[in-house]
Formats: structure tokens, C-alpha cells, sequence
């Protein structure tokens, strides 16, 4: 089935809900068993530094200051300022008031600058609001968008709303790819799930992304592997390729790697890259930078030798 932007509410609705039904017992089981993987120290080595290369480092809250930001931009262009092997991360985050700081600031670097957008985190805002949001930041020097897609009018089943704000938002994003938040946590089911997600692709989706970090439940193994599932479905149908973004929890280097296997274990190597995949944290760069320090030294930094973020 193709869909369109002039697709009406019951084509959106028949297709979204003939997709197969997600056997909750049976995703929760797959990532719990994936989860308990094991690598060796050679590929951990490798792991942990695609892992770095994977983080959208991020700050979105109220007090972030100018100064906060240029710092938190020289920490994603040399993350270990004592190894210059160390890799730098994939992109740095910020509100869409801070763009201009952080282009700045990155100016000659090969570090995106995503900026949050379209009423970050609750998407409550009129669609006018939110594709001047989107242009504003994408002029300041945004290459990358993460928007939120209304969680009440999907909920409420108006799919043709959500899908049509999302094609909204990506012809406003011009040449700057466009993630897709769906905020898993608040919608109740992973059927619910896997029709966002299919959703946000058929809207011109660039990557789809787990959760804004502001709600209770945000990333989990089981949520991100049906969201897995969903762009490896998406790619046998369409032949197009769509990221995924994880956001919020995930602080540890052993959780990038059960991340790192999950992706593996149900997509492949297509996907083990970091125009396909992202972390969105902010203290996970940390214990991954202890982590390859203690690999290359044989003893751990102390605790506050990475700055803290």
C-alpha cells in the first residue's frame, strides 16, 4: 500500500491497524535473552568507540546557559581531550535557542547540531508555532530536527492529523534530516508502537526516535526491538532505510552493548553506523570514555576526570 499526504483517515487507519499484532510475551523474551550476550574484549574495544560515534550528546533543560553549551560542543569534538584516537560523538542537542552557540561552536567540525522542535516535549502547540520553530532553528544552523508528534490526536486515532504535521515539519526541515519522537512511553501498547512507527515513515520520517528523556518510561530493549523490527519491515517494502533513536535511561557502556546486539541480532550491519543508529544521553559518554580508558591503560579515570555534563 502506498500512502499519501492526502491520504484519507480510513486508509491511514485499515493499514495502520492490518499490521501484525506485536506478541508482547514474545518481544520482552528476545530482548531479555539478547540482553544477556556476551562479547569479548576486542570487540568491546570496537564497540564502546561505535558507541561514542553513535551519541547525540544532549542538554534540554531550563538552565542551559551559552557557556554550558560551547562546553558541552568541545566535549563532543575531542570527548577525551588526553587521547586524540578517541572518536567524536555523532551530534550534539540543544533547544532551539541555543542553536546559534552551539554552530558556532562546532563551526568546522563534522559534529551534527540537532536541535529539539515543534514544542518540545509535549508537541501542544499550533502547527504554525511548530514549523516556525523548525525553520528557526534550520537557519540558525540545525542540521538535524527532533520533533514530537501529538500523542493525543494518535491516541484519539486521528492518524491523518500526526501524519500530515509530520510531512509539514519535514518540508520545513528543507535539507536537514528529520527524527521523529514517539514518545513510546506514553502510548500504551507496543501495537501502538509499531503503528507510530510506521506512521512517521510513511511521513517522510528520517529516523524515528523513542522518547523525549521528560516522561516516566522512555527507552527499553523490548520498545527499541519493535521499532527495530518496524524499520527492517519498512526497508523490505520500501527499499528505504530508517534510522532509530533511543533516548532516555541508558547510562551505561553495558547498555549501549545489549543496544549494540539488539541492532545486530535483528537488522544487521546495515544499521551499526551512526547515520542508522543513536543514543540520545547525556552521562552515557562518560562511563563510555571510562570504560575505553580502562581497556587502553588497564585501570579506570577517576570519577571526575571527564567533565560532567
Amino acid at each position: 500500500m502506498t500512502v499519501t499526504v492526502s491520504a484519507g483517515l480510513s486508509d491511514l487507519r485499515s493499514f495502520l491497524h492490518g499490521l501484525p499484532g506485536v506478541d508482547k510475551v514474545g518481544v520482552e523474551a528476545r530482548a531479555a535473552a539478547l540482553a544477556t550476550r556476551s562479547i569479548k574484549t576486542d570487540a568491546k574495544a570496537k564497540a564502546i568507540d561505535l558507541a561514542i560515534r553513535m551519541v547525540d550528546l544532549t542538554t534540554l533543560e531550563g538552565a542551559d546557559t551559552p557557556g554550558k553549551v560551547r562546553a558541552l560542543c568541545a566535549k563532543a569534538r575531542r570527548p577525551d581531550p588526553a587521547d586524540p584516537s578517541c572518536p567524536s560523538v555523532a551530534a550534539i542537542c540543544v533547544y532551539p535557542a541555543m542553536v546559534k552557540v552551539a554552530a558556532e561552536a562546532l563551526a568546522g567540525s563534522e559534529v551534527h547540531l540537532a536541535s529539539v522542535a515543534t514544542a518540545f516535549p509535549s508537541g501542544q502547540a499550533p502547527l504554525a508555532v511548530k514549523l516556525a520553530d523548525t525553520r528557526d532553528a534550520v537557519a540558525a544552523g540545525a542540521d538535524e530536527i527532533d520533533m514530537v508528534i501529538s500523542r493525543g490526536a494518535f491516541l484519539a486515532g486521528d492518524y491523518t492529523k500526526v501524519f500530515d504535521e509530520i510531512t509539514a515539519v519535514k518540508e520545513a526541515c528543507g535539507s536537514a534530516h528529520l527524527k521523529v519522537i514517539l514518545e513510546t512511553g506514553e502510548l500504551g501498547t507496543y501495537d501502538n508502537i509499531r503503528r507510530a512507527s510506521w506512521l512517521a515513515m510513511l511521513a517522510g520520517a528520517d529516523f524515528i526516535k523513542t522518547s523525549t528523556g521528560k516522561v516516566a518510561v522512555n527507552a527499553t530493549l523490548p520498545i527499541t526491538l519493535v521499532m527495530l523490527e518496524a524499520v527492517r519491515d519498512f526497508r523490505e517494502r520500501h527499499g528505504r532505510i530508517i534510522g532509530v533513536k533511543p533516548a532516555g535511561g541508558i547510562k551505561t557502556t553495558k547498555d549501549a552493548i545489549k543496544y549494540l546486539v539488539l541492532i545486530n541480532e535483528t537488522v544487521g550491519d546495515d544499521w551499526l553506523d551512526p547515520d542508522r543508529f543513536r543514543f540520545g544521553a547525556s552521562s552515557l559518554l562518560n562511563d563510555l570514555l571510562m570504560q575505553r580508558t580502562k581497556l587502553t591503560t588497564g585501570h579506570y579515570a577517576g570519577p571526575d576526570y571527564f567533565t560532567l555534563d
